[in-house]
């Protein structure tokens, strides 16, 4: 399916592409499965105060946010360079060029929003800067070696899920002045950070305070969304500090707490391009077996892999990955 979807829409024109990913949305929104009433369950948090009638416009609102994000993954590799710079229009972009200029290296942590993909094309392609990220290796591996081919191809250095040996590949990135980049709200595992984010708990994952605690890079929140135009928008948030604390511990549930408020803040100016359809509050998970030899839960029923990547890291020296869609 992800094969035809590929060779399919990067066939179609520009406004066609559009439209069928409208209609699908649409569709998927008019079915109300698992993955709509979620969403529509997760933006309540978001906006409190809203009521069936506004939830509803905005997870329909969300579904179309999250299919143009597929229909743009689909067309970028046929995207000339000039669409890719002119696709995105990020603000205060100077935090990170100064942090690159600096030479200590930089961490792009971003929750998943609007279309990452695009972003990170922008980067090497405008700012003609590579980078490295990470991936989990997906079942069947020839759709994992189809999304690292395609993420290559745009510039990116991606990293197969190997826990302790992708934690040290990052470090020695950003060691030499390199820029790494995380999709990094939501923890599966039993071992991220616990944030408060929208009034209620959830986990995090450590990664990014970790690796700038270790490297000291610069860590730096994103956010993205898109507005009724082509363009994709964006900005990056100034700097998270390390605090002064000699506990790792502490920094680490500072700083990702810091990267919590970042993303709400984003998310609450445009909740519909937050493309959350699982479920990411600790009140809304199942119990997880304490036991270390447990093994992460995730919560949530089989589904198929979403090439979007969340980091989770539970030590200073173990980064892990997860993907899905609904």
């Amino acid at each position: 399916m992800y094969g035809l979807g590929w060779s399919a829409v990067k066939a179609l024109p520009e406004p066609a592409a559009r439209a069928l990913g409208r209609t699908i949305a649409d569709t998927a929104w008019r079915q109300r499965g698992k993955g709509v009433r979620r969403l529509e369950s997760n933006l309540a948090r978001v906006v409190p105060d809203a009521g069936p009638e506004r939830l509803r416009e905005l997870s329909r609102a969300g579904m179309r946010s999250y299919l143009r994000y597929w229909m743009e993954s689909f067309r970028l590799p046929a995207w000339s360079k000039d669409r890719i710079r002119g696709g995105f229009d990020p603000e205060d972009v100077h935090h990170l060029t100064d942090g690159l200029a600096a030479g200590n290296g930089v961490i792009l942590a971003l929750p998943h929003m609007a279309n990452w993909d695009l972003a990170g094309a922008w980067v090497t392609t405008a700012l003609e800067t590579p980078f490295t990220t990470v991936a989990e290796v997906l079942k069947p591996e020839s759709l994992y070696h189809r999304f690292v081919a395609y993420r290559e191809g745009l510039g990116m250095e991606v990293l197969p899920h190997t826990g302790a040996a992708a934690f040290g590949t990052l470090a020695r990135r950003l060691r030499a002045g390199g820029l790494v980049c995380l999709v990094a709200e939501r923890d599966l595992s039993a071992r991220g950070v616990e944030v408060d984010f929208f009034g209620e708990k959830t986990r995090m994952p450590a990664g990014p305070a970790a690796l700038a605690q270790q490297t000291g890079a610069l860590l730096l929140p994103v956010t993205l969304w898109y507005d009724d135009s082509p363009v994709m928008r964006g900005r990056v948030h100034p700097p998270v500090p390390v605090p002064p604390s000699d506990e790792r511990a502490v920094r680490t549930g500072v700083m990702t707490q810091a990267l919590a408020d970042a993303y709400a803040s984003g998310i609450a100016a445009h909740p519909e391009d937050w493309h959350m359809l699982q479920r990411l509050w600790l009140a809304d998970l199942p119990a997880r077996d304490p036991r270390p030899d447990a093994g992460p839960a995730s919560g949530r029923p089989p589904a198929p892999r979403d090439p979007k990547t969340a980091t989770e890291t539970g030590t200073a020296t173990e980064t892990e990955t997860e993907t899905e869609t609904t």
